[in-house]
């Protein structure tokens, strides 16, 4: 499975961050949020509010309706329903909800003359080429035909570079744009990185894939709420990667941190265990790299490079990289409180039954 089908974005609810050290005198400021009640606006929302900003969404009122109730909501829809947002002015918009150029060129430019600054969240899965490292002046993805909107694994990138491209014109020297990787921590219901310490909080013996020493890269929900907060009380522009660093987390440290995140907070019948199957034997029993293991994949072809996308301009203006196993710990807390339908059909991993036959199959082939 190619990394650009990867990092579509999730949508949950949300666990408030602690307010951070930084910027304690702050002006308030009025906040647009092109969307809101999903995953990653709900984290900025609890964020902003804690910090003492006014907020609006503008969504269609369908998701999380009951979610800050007192929060302000224009109804609308980004494509060609945006009357609600005219002859109104606010100092931020974020937008958390532009996957398609069209519908973003039409609230920057309604928006532009009424707002200071437009933070779009964007995607690292711009970049088309992931056998190589890559930071922010990396080539990004284009495509043939650029009045596509059908958003899928092949165009999802390159529809995210021509969004920026969007802001940035509509608002020159006044965008900030936010490349996350994958985007985890408490309450993404997407399960893609809740599947390991959910299957190491279910007990007995799972598959670790590849090696322990397998590098990936995440960022932390709240670390990224953090760096946009951050960002707009500090006026920051320009394009960001925000990830954890290169090479850094390894996925031996990941299961490691499941372990001891089960056994201390659901402490199972049976004691999680960690098996190693190489990348070979999962390809052989046609296990799927990364939607049935989540988050790994092989470090290889066009892929080698999986875990090198720079965050060094973000960690100069402020990122901070949550440890990882803070994020398993918070995470793993969060599932344990889902309803029992959530934490037994998950929505990313390997089925059950599948991995206990390919465990099976790695134990026949060993010796003794």
């Amino acid at each position: 499975m190619k990394r650009r089908t990867l990092l579509t974005l999730a949508a949950a609810g949300a666990v408030s961050a602690a307010v951070p050290a930084w910027g304690r005198k702050i002006r308030p400021m009025k906040i647009l949020i092109l969307g809101g009640t999903r995953f990653i606006g709900l984290h900025m929302t609890a964020l902003a509010l804690e910090r003492g900003h006014a907020l609006t969404f503008f969504n269609r009122g369908k998701t999380k309706t009951d979610r800050y109730p007192e929060i302000e909501r224009i109804k609308g829809d980004r494509d060609g329903q945006i009357d609600g947002l005219r002859n109104r002015e606010w100092d931020v918009v974020i937008d958390n909800s532009g996957y398609v150029p069209r519908h973003v060129r039409a609230t920057a430019e309604l928006l532009a003359p009424r707002v200071k600054q437009y933070v779009f969240v964007s995607s690292i899965s711009v970049y088309p080429d992931f056998s190589a490292p890559r930071d922010e002046n990396s080539a990004v993805g284009k495509l043939a035909d650029e009045t596509v909107e059908k958003v899928d694994g092949e165009t999802y990138g390159p529809l995210k570079a021509l969004c920026e491209k969007e802001v940035e014109k509509a608002l020159p020297g006044r965008s900030l744009v936010i490349r996350p990787g994958l985007i985890v921590g408490p309450d993404d219901n997407t399960d893609r990185f809740t599947y390991w310490p959910a299957r190491a909080a279910r007990g007995g013996e799972f598959i670790a894939p590849g090696s322990p020493g397998d590098a990936f890269q995440i960022i932390d929900v709240r670390d990224l709420a953090a760096f946009t907060l951050k960002a707009i009380e500090e006026r920051t522009t320009g394009t960001y990667n925000l990830v954890s660093n290169v090479n850094d987390f390894k996925f031996g440290e990941l299961t490691d941190a499941c372990v001891a995140a089960a056994n201390k907070q659901a402490r199972p019948a049976a004691a999680p265990k960690a098996t190693w199957l190489s990348a070979e034997f999962l390809e052989e029993q046609k296990v799927e790299p990364w939607s049935e293991m989540p988050v790994w994949l092989p470090a290889k072809g066009d892929e080698a490079a999986f875990a090198g996308t720079s965050n060094k301009a973000a960690l100069g203006k402020g990122l901070k990289v949550s440890p990882l196993e803070k994020t398993v710990d918070d995470t793993l807390a969060w599932h344990l409180t889902r309803p029992a339908e959530e934490r037994e059909k998950l929505k990313a991993g390997i089925a059950a039954d599948k991995e206990a036959a390919v465990l099976a199959a790695w134990k026949a082939k060993q010796p003794g």
